[in-house]
């Protein structure tokens, strides 16, 4: 199911009227195909994901996907502008986890302002997480792995925790490098009090 939103409307989504529920909420920025989102809202009925997509033709898809997977009650997609949606629809210290995986590496330096990880997001994450919230990062890039961490540095409230390699829900992309054995850069941050 598609969460509507009217853009033009002020102030937080009431997320536990969207989802009936006062469940924490987890989102990930960047669905792409949904695997990972609908593998969390299945083996976590306790937790409500919500997913927000950029890209019209991926926001389908994982729709579709979604829809397939007869549309997990604790399960929400949405077609919007990430940090837009954080900023105008999000609530401050309203989210549990945030999760970014495999966004463009944009490798061309004349494009690196087009990079989804840098300061405009992690300001938004500081600011919706609940304290003691997570962000959940991975690329397969070494060069925007280091750009990532450049930035991250940048922002002290923000304290990297170890994570170990699980099972836990993989994405697409996840599934395929592990197949390939390529090397995955990953960060788990938490929301402290610095």
């Amino acid at each position: 199911m598609s969460v509507e939103i009217q853009l033009g409307l002020p102030g937080p989504l009431p997320f536990s009227e969207i989802f009936g529920n006062e469940n924490p909420l987890e989102i990930e920025l960047g669905f792409g195909k949904a695997l990972f989102l609908i593998r969390s809202a299945l083996s976590r009925p306790d937790t409500n994901f919500l997913g927000v997509e950029v890209s019209r033709q991926w926001f389908r898809e994982g729709k579709r996907r979604v829809e397939k997977a007869d549309s997990p009650p604790n399960l929400q997609v949405l077609h919007a502008e990430a940090v837009d949606f954080l900023t105008r629809f999000v609530g401050e210290g309203s989210i549990a986890v945030l999760h970014v995986y495999y966004p463009d590496p944009w490798p061309k330096a004349k494009h690196h302002k087009r990079r989804f990880v840098s300061g405009p997001l992690l300001d938004q994450a500081e600011r919706v997480l609940k304290p003691g919230g997570e962000l959940r990062i991975a690329t397969d890039h070494e060069g925007y792995s280091q750009w990532m961490a450049e930035h991250i540095n940048a922002h002290p409230k923000l304290e990297a925790i170890d994570w170990p390699i699980q099972d836990e829900p993989l994405t697409h992309f996840e599934a395929k490098y592990r197949i390939q054995g390529r090397d995955v850069f990953r960060f788990r941050l938490r929301l402290g009090a610095s």
